[in-house]
């Protein structure tokens, strides 16, 4: 660890080099060590500290400012302080904080500690330096330390006080494009006076693409520039810039040229793409410092598309370890057997069980499908192009781009491929005629096998037995569910012959007909609990007192409130939620969320349920206009066209019918595996294994069976168990990763990218401004002048400075009207995931509260969606 902490030991190497940099000098790290064990500071600090989570962290933050001001700087900091001063001359200062861990290569602290620019005078710079040391415990600063996992009992800062340039201009270059990844091409923004103002967002910056070999400027954006920054007696001002100048680039092409030269010097010198921050005086580029650009990997290796816009309804939000274990294990069990009896050969099989283990993705704590191996999986049927874009609709995820579609392959051979695909054509034709008898097949063998395992009480076995019984269950229904798996493929090739006849015979369908020709109705399995709530409610309504008192009564008392009611109409109710329960009791909120509670763990859900449902019962139904889909095929279709129009709808209404029932048993399945895992949990609780049952559901599936079978040591589950909590609650604060991405090479360690989008549909309400930080989100807009919690929305704001940057983790993406791609906000935005557009014009002009945007962070386009109705 360098004693001039990252900004002070990069500042020491540019000058080495010979690179023209102002005069610097660095109070060092020991110098806040010995000083804060001296004082007994650091004692405070520490108890402070102890407990700092994020909802903490402000008031935390406060008191330790209001710690360091009212500790007097004693005789060693001050004589430290004033060598520092003296050795550069005694003049007007910028006095920068300078962080032990700022500035590497994964870890940037941008924005996060003070600086402080037109110090003179040594009263002055010493309060200043105390200041940046308060800084290193901002609540900004401790908020991203407990989100990296970063210490925060022994924080260690430098100071350095660098000669104040008088600027004509300034700015900053990032040498390589931190959005796309491209080392060709250098990013540069640049204000008049001192550079502060851009990197804090409070003027509205120039800024350029320069292609490095070229030295050819190439997109520009000329900012607004209203005021510059100056030194001037006593700190620095604010004056305006004539029109003028406002209306031209502040740098001429020569001297961008110049920068060109200068960033190929100390990207050389580092070794790795940097963010150098300069001054222009008198013609001659002065280096202020340089930093590693954290965000940047090397694009290389596979590409895989990651897509949670189907699965999220599902597995929504933050996902708990057991539960992405044991659903990627179902997939791969599945899938896998499914592609058997499509056909393919066992050493054709045996070769693609990375594809069926790898369906599905896992992003700081979100599931996502791996979107090109499922294309894997349908390249071998029929019609793989119609399949795609059925695919893609009934999923709800965007299609993959016709050249990365295509690449896709299965089996690696051509011609091995083409044969394997003839014969799964052949398997495939079959079981699509055959599909709802498979089906009753397998509901059949469900309902036994669900009769006979839901009887077992599980709480009163040890784990190993519970185990056994879960793999014994896994036996029974895993292997025949593959054969329920063509249920997708049969609904994609009859719904997308379906679509083709409405093409040629129903051009002018209304969008009504469209899916009002394909519905199944309320009959279906999945439907009967909401049927069975809805009938006790309505014969609860006829019971008044009673209704009344369900009404009235919160949720979370009401089940407790009716286990001790007395009175026949109490009784009544009782037994008929507890046939409820008895029934349906396996299911919650998020349903294949093994760590939800279902409703025996908290009936206070079923009690929420009861209430709505009555108080729909207790509301006369208005009269409904349905439109009429038979009516309106019969009278623009007869003969073969209608028989035949009627055999493909009624192939689409099978099998999603047929879908629904497999769904509602995959539903019932989840809520089997639940009582197991908890009943584990149970189990390892009392073995020592894990501090709560609960903590069973931050283990993975192969975890707690290797611990059961001897191959892995049962004292490693608590820890991690432990581990994988603190990393949750800090995955809850972190912004998701957006619904759609592309990765190369290794997943976590490699690029993360936007997955193009296709371009903006005509008509649509399109702003565009400078891209900042790749990914595509669709959001509702959250139109704000100063930074707070914007639950999940896309924050919009017409300019930010570094305060903003706590309010990013609530964020699913960030637009600014004015700012640069290169201020602290964007930088951290970046390094956070969020996807993030800055100078678009008009943006708060057209942009209202409320209103639903797509931001795509990678090409700076942000879509006004139209609402429906």
């Amino acid at each position: 660890m360098s004693a001039l902490g990252g900004k002070g030991e990069n500042l020491r190497r540019l000058t080495g080099a010979g690179l023209r940099v102002p005069a610097w000098s660095a109070v060092g790290l020991d110098v806040l060590r010995d000083f804060r064990d001296r004082s007994g500071l650091g004692q405070e600090l520490a108890g402070l500290l102890a407990g700092l989570d994020p909802d903490n962290a402000w008031e935390v933050s406060a008191r330790i400012a209001k710690a360091f001001s009212v500790t007097p700087l004693d005789g060693p900091a001050l004589s430290a302080i004033w060598r520092a001063y003296d050795e550069i001359g005694q003049g007007p200062v910028a006095v920068r904080s300078s962080g032990a861990d700022e500035d590497l290569p994964n870890f940037s602290f941008a924005g996060q500690y003070s600086s402080f620019l037109g110090v003179e005078g040594f009263d002055a710079v010493a309060e200043k330096v105390r200041e940046c040391w308060a800084s290193a415990y901002s609540a900004r600063s401790l908020v991203y330390r407990w989100l990296h996992d970063l210490p925060t009992d022994r924080i260690d800062l430098a100071v350095v006080l660098q000669e104040l340039v008088p600027a004509e201009v300034s700015g900053v270059m990032f040498t390589a494009d931190p959005v796309s990844g491209d080392r060709s091409r250098a990013i540069i923004s640049c204000v008049y006076g001192l550079g502060e103002t851009l990197v804090s967002g409070q003027v509205d910056a120039d800024t350029l693409t320069l292609d490095r070999p070229s030295r050819v400027v190439g997109d520009a954006v000329i900012g607004e520039k209203a005021e510059r920054l100056d030194a001037g007696p006593g700190g620095t001002a604010l004056s305006p810039v004539s029109s003028f100048a406002r209306e031209r680039f502040a740098l001429t092409n020569e001297q961008v040229g110049e920068l060109g030269d200068l960033a190929e010097e100390i990207e050389d010198l580092f070794g790795a793409p940097q963010d150098v921050e300069w001054a222009l005086r008198d013609g001659v580029f002065h280096v202020l410092q340089s930093r590693p650009i954290t965000t940047l990997r090397e694009a290389e290796g596979e590409v895989r598309v990651w897509d949670n816009s189907n699965i999220i309804e599902s597995f929504g939000e933050v996902t708990a370890p057991l539960t992405f274990s044991f659903a990627r294990h179902v997939y791969q069990r599945v899938y896998r057997d499914y592609v058997r009896l499509l056909g393919v050969p066992r050493r054709d099989l045996a070769k693609m069980d990375g594809v069926f283990g790898e369906m599905l993705g896992y992003f700081d704590g979100r599931v996502y499908y791996n979107v090109l191996n499922w294309y894997k999986i349908i390249r071998l049927l029929p019609g793989y192009a119609l399949n795609r874009k059925i695919l893609a609709a009934a999923m709800g995820v965007r299609e993959t781009s016709e050249e990365l579609a295509l690449a896709q392959h299965p089996i690696e051979s051509p011609l091995r491929e083409r044969l394997v695909r003839l014969r799964v054509a052949l398997r495939f034709l079959r079981m699509f005629f055959t599909v709802r008898r498979s089906v009753a097949s397998f509901t059949d063998h469900f309902h036994q096998a669900y009769e006979e395992f839901d009887s077992v009480d599980y709480d009163t076995l040890p784990g190993h037995e519970v185990d056994r019984a879960l793999r014994r269950l896994e036996e029974r229904l895993l292997s025949r569910w593959g054969a329920t798996a063509v249920l997708d493929n049969v609904i994609m090739l009859s719904y997308g012959v379906l679509h083709g006849l409405n093409a040629e015979w129903l051009p002018d369908a209304p969008e009504w007909f469209l899916w009002e020709a394909v519905k199944v109705g309320d009959d279906v399995e999945s439907t009967a609990p909401a049927r069975r709530l809805g009938e006790l409610a309505g014969r609860l309504a006829e019971r008044p007192e009673l209704a009344e008192a369900v009404r009235e009564s919160p949720a979370d008392e009401l089940w407790e409130w009716l286990r001790a009611a007395e009175g026949e109409d109490a009784e009544w109710l009782r037994a008929e939620l507890d046939g409820f329960l008895a029934a349906y009791g396996y299911r919650s909120a998020n349903e294949l969320k093994l760590e939800e509670p279902d409703l025996h763990d908290d009936p206070s859900l079923l009690m929420s349920m009861l209430k709505d449902a009555l108080l729909i019962a207790g509301v006369a139904s208005a009269p409904q206009t349905e439109h009429d889909a038979d009516a309106y095929l019969r009278e623009r279709l007869n003969g073969p066209k209608l028989f035949v129009y009627d055999k493909v709808r009624g192939k689409v209404r099978e099998a999603l019918r047929e879908r629904e029932r497999v769904r509602f048993a995959r539903t019932r399945a989840f809520g089997m595996a639940r009582r197991m895992f908890k009943a584990m949990g149970r189990d390892l609780e009392s073995a020592g294994a894990l501090g709560a049952r609960r903590d069973v559901f931050f283990l993975k599936l192969e975890e707690i069976r290797a611990a059961y079978a001897g191959t892995m040591n049962h004292r490693e589950l608590r820890p991690l168990a432990e581990l994988r909590k603190k990393q949750q609650a800090k995955q809850r604060l972190m912004p998701a990763p957006p619904p759609r991405f592309l990765t190369r090479g290794s997943v976590y360690w490699g690029v993360q990218t936007p997955d193009p989008a296709p371009a903006g549909e005509e008509g649509a309400d399109v702003l565009r401004g400078t891209p900042c930080s790749p990914g595509v989100v669709t959001a509702r807009a959250r139109v704000v002048d100063s930074p707070r919690d914007v639950g999940g929305g896309v924050l919009v704001a017409y300019r930010t400075d570094p305060g903003w940057v706590g309010a990013l983790s609530s964020a699913a993406a960030l637009l600014i009207e004015r700012g640069s791609p290169l201020t602290h906000v964007a930088i951290v935005a970046r390094e956070l995931g969020v996807p993030t557009v800055v100078q678009i014009p008009g943006l708060t002009e057209r942009v209202e509260d409320g209103m639903t945007l797509t931001v795509d962070g990678g090409t700076g386009v942000v879509r006004i969606e139209k609402e429906d109705g």
